[in-house]
């Protein structure tokens, strides 16, 4: 009896052992997948995690964003075991119910069905959904077929939203309309136009482009103790305040500049190299309204030719510099008189905080909404793999960068509304375009006008060409004055004021201002946004 006894209990320990061991095994395998420390990321390095983490679920991946208020990656997935994988990285997993491999369906659907103008739809993935948006034009028929199409696609695969604007490009269609951008001012400044109307250019008169004394003339030195050439008051981008990388106004045409060509005013997106020939990169429809482009309306400031333009489809144009030497600064003018230096490009992510700098309505900034979008602009132009955004802009703003701090994101094609009532606007994303084009961030690290003699680095880009060599008769008056600062694109203060005096020991030899440019850095360095607020702005 104490035999049997015993030998049950070695038996009933057996299989609690046993027992033990089914319990513990699964937390072993499962303990490669606990949750780590969630982590706070940048945009970049949101991408990066979402990146690998897409690679490991193949399929089973249904999309990403960075929630911005946390800096939080979240991620989407189809299944509880793929969360535990995901979590087990330091991402938030949401499990939801469309994979992005039916998204990218359902929105091949629309393309084939309700490819109706006026309309435009992205993949979100905070709502798991294709967010469809239709502008005030799309009724009746078309409506009805847009409905259709949507309701064939199931509840929970798509949501339609209304827009009260139109859906259009952003080329302004008269070059002549704000031609000084943001400012609405005339080029050159304050009140005559840059290089003098009626006052004798470098003479004895009015300062060329300028208030008052004459630049490099019988007056106080362009760039002097006078008034600067070309400016309000103050020679912008002079001598003291230097534009690459140090929040100064650069010399040349940098994101966000006014360009014109033909009947057309756009902006320019990003400063580039390709094979290490300067260019830069702007709207393709941009590309297509013009072969050539300037600095100013006139078309007296040559800056380049299009070498390669894609629209529709794709939004992007690539303008090679008619000048080879240019060294524009890779920047974006953030249109208070100081800039952002560029060093890269990055893909969007929904929830980036991002900023827009265009030549109508100046700096605006908003949150990437959705990837992957297609807007129909009418006639044809229907463009596909766009970033879409609640950034606003403005005929005129087309082809203007969008930014998220050092990083360029994308360039503008079009949108809804306006910057008083809101909208959504769209953009052509920069790391398409490098690729498509052969491109690369940067030009050659254009200083344009460091903390040194900005007059001197201002030729730099193809402005204030005059003022680099000349003396100050000739470039501040005509080259400097009129040439540059009537773009804005501070070239007033860099070529003309910044060296013209200084460049000719003559024009000021009997005032102490003649070396103002270099001497007198509070010519320029004190009020950068005297051509700040020009014609490029």
């Amino acid at each position: 009896m104490n035999k049997r006894l015993r030998t049950g209990a070695i038996a009933t320990a057996g299989v609690g052992a046993v027992a033990a061991a089914a319990i513990l095994l699964p937390n072993a395998n499962a303990s490669t997948d606990q949750p780590a420390a969630l982590k706070t990321l940048s945009a970049h390095s949101a991408t990066q995690l979402a990146t690998s983490l897409k690679a490991d679920l193949g399929d089973q991946s249904a999309g990403w964003y960075l929630d911005s208020s946390n800096g939080h990656l979240v991620m989407n997935v189809l299944s509880e075991d793929d969360a535990a994988s995901v979590k087990a990285k330091g991402a938030v997993a949401k499990v939801v119910q469309n994979s992005m491999t039916a998204l990218k369906s359902g929105a091949k659907t629309l393309r084939d069905n309700a490819s109706v103008p006026g309309t435009a739809w992205s993949i979100d993935p905070k709502t798991n959904k294709i967010v469809v948006v239709a502008d005030r034009t799309v009724t009746g028929a078309k409506m009805a077929t847009l409905t259709k199409t949507t309701n064939g696609m199931g509840e929970g695969m798509v949501t339609v939203k209304r827009s009260q604007g139109e859906f259009k490009r952003y080329d302004g269609g008269d070059a002549g309309s704000a031609a000084g951008g943001a400012a609405g001012s005339a080029a050159g400044g304050a009140g005559d136009a840059a290089g003098g109307a009626g006052d004798a250019a470098g003479g004895a008169g009015d300062a060329a482009g300028g208030a008052g004394d004459a630049a490099g003339g019988a007056g106080d030195a362009a760039g002097g103790a006078g008034d600067a050439a070309g400016g309000a008051g103050d020679a912008a981008g002079g001598a003291g305040d230097g534009g690459a990388g140090g929040g100064g106004q650069a010399a040349g045409p940098i994101g966000g500049s006014a360009i014109f060509g033909g009947n057309a005013r756009c902006s320019l997106g990003f400063n580039v190299t390709v094979k290490g020939a300067p260019a830069f990169l702007t709207a393709g429809h941009c590309g297509n309204d013009s072969k050539t482009w300037t600095a100013d309306q006139g078309g007296s400031q040559p800056l380049g030719t299009v070498s390669d333009s894609k629209f529709p489809k794709t939004d992007f144009a690539l303008v090679t510099y008619d000048d080879a030497n240019a060294q524009p600064q890779s920047a974006v003018d953030l249109q208070n008189g100081s800039t952002q230096e560029i060093t890269k490009a990055a893909e969007a992510a929904v929830g980036m905080k991002v900023q827009r700098s265009g030549s109508t309505t100046g700096l605006s900034d908003g949150t990437v909404t959705g990837l992957d979008a297609t807007v129909n602009y009418g006639n044809g132009d229907i463009v596909n793999g766009l970033i879409q955004t609640d950034v606003c802009a403005e005929p005129g703003d087309s082809g203007g960068a969008m930014f998220s701090e050092d990083s360029a994101v994308g360039l503008t094609s079009g949108g809804s509304g306006d910057c008083t009532s809101g909208g959504e606007t769209f953009f052509q994303p920069v790391t398409d375009a490098l690729k498509a084009t052969g491109a690369e961030i940067g030009a050659g690290g254009g200083g344009a006008g460091g903390g040194d003699n900005g007059g001197d680095n201002g030729a730099a880009g193809g402005n204030g060409a005059g003022g680099g060599d000349a003396d100050a008769g000739n470039a501040g008056a005509g080259n400097a004055g009129a040439g540059n600062a009537g773009a804005g694109n501070a070239g007033a203060g860099n070529a003309g004021a910044g060296n013209a005096g200084a460049g000719n020991a003559g024009a000021g030899a009997g005032d102490p201002g003649a070396g103002a440019g270099a001497e007198d850095p509070g010519a320029g360095a004190q009020d950068p946004g005297a051509a700040g607020g020009d014609a490029l702005n």
